[in-house]
């Protein structure tokens, strides 16, 4: 994948890709996001195929970021709750 391609999808799910709690919600935030990435991509001139050349299908992706988000959000939920020492 090129430097360019790179650097745009990293910019782009760090910019729209945020915690999601319900799986539903998720995969269906994911495909439209998806279709999003693929779109703002081609208007940048890359090819969603060159994308996916690296890092496999998008919408995985995506969704494999907001379960990581998620999980986090919850991690630092749970670490919130706790009484300080």
């Amino acid at each position: 994948m090129s430097e360019h391609a790179i650097e745009f999808l990293q910019g782009w799910i760090g910019e729209k890709v945020h915690c999601q709690h319900s799986p539903v919600k998720i995969e269906t935030q994911a495909e439209a996001l998806a279709r999003e990435c693929a779109a703002k991509a081609a208007e940048e001139g890359i090819l969603l195929e060159e994308i996916q050349e690296e890092v496999g299908d998008i919408k995985e992706l995506i969704a494999s970021r907001l379960e990581e988000a998620a999980e986090a959000s919850e991690h630092e939920t749970k670490s919130d709750d706790k009484p300080s020492e």
